[in-house]
């Protein structure tokens, strides 16, 4: 089914030359059901980007399977948008040609998706900057940018690695509100990366939590809180208590 995600007692280990090996996942398992935003959560080192760039095939287990729509996956693919937690804007290129580079990629009609492009930045507010260079946007209004350069393939699932890790507090809070917006509207399937307990509960459906040495899940939590979402939320009971059982599993609230 499209957008479902099956991670299967997948282990990576990293072997490189002169040094011992590092193992950055061992047995990790889980099922990510299609429309589903899910976070993954946890101390640095403990494998969450590695995670994602298996799910996104940049990177092979060393034991286990993953699937995406039911296939095993061996490679990056077009369904599988990817965004990072730099917006990698090439500062040569306008907005809109930034936006449209996965399109010259793979080889698409351009006249279409320049059309679809210049909806996407509509609606991600960025309407009038297509013509602005990189240097001329904030920090929030190049993620959002990065953003649209994902949404313009149209992609199942969108892999998200701190994509508003370097933010301010205050961009960062529009950006996940801007987010859910997208995400309603669209349904993907979203995998977001974050350090931040709290963002991961408000964000998400799911929480998946893990931990270090090596890495590996401890906990799946689903999150309680009706849709849509709104800032009001994080002052409810629910929401405290599932940031605190989080926060048990990852031995900070001890």
């Amino acid at each position: 089914m499209l957008g479902a995600i099956q991670v299967e007692s997948v282990s990576k280990t990293f072997q490189t030359e002169g040094s011992a090996a590092l193992e950055a996942l061992r047995n990790v398992s889980v099922d990510i059901r299609p429309g589903q935003f899910v976070s993954f959560v946890g101390p640095s080192g403990c494998g969450k980007s590695t995670l994602l760039k298996l799910i996104a095939g940049l990177l092979e287990p060393s034991t286990g399977k993953v699937r995406v729509g039911g296939s095993e996956v061996t490679g990056p693919r077009r369904s599988v948008g990817v965004m990072f937690q730099t917006p990698v804007l090439f500062p040569w290129r306008t907005v809109l040609e930034n936006v449209l580079l996965p399109i010259e990629v793979f080889g698409l009609e351009r006249g279409a998706a320049s059309r679809k492009a210049m909806a996407i930045l509509k609606m991600v507010g960025l309407e009038g900057r297509e013509g602005a260079y990189p240097r001329e946007l904030s920090g929030g209004m190049q993620q959002r940018a990065a953003l649209s350069r994902v949404l313009v393939i149209d992609p199942g699932i969108i892999l998200m690695d701190e994509p508003f890790g370097a933010l301010d507090e205050f961009t960062r809070e529009r950006m996940n509100l801007e987010l859910l917006r997208i995400w309603q509207e669209r349904g993907q399937t979203i995998i977001f990366v974050t350090h931040s307990i709290t963002e991961a509960v408000f964000l998400s459906d799911r929480v998946v939590v893990m931990d270090t040495n090596p890495g590996r899940v401890v906990s799946v939590i689903d999150v309680p809180l009706p849709r849509p979402r709104s800032i009001e939320q994080m002052k409810s009971t629910q929401f405290a208590s599932a940031v605190f059982e989080i926060r048990e599993f990852l031995g900070v609230a001890r």
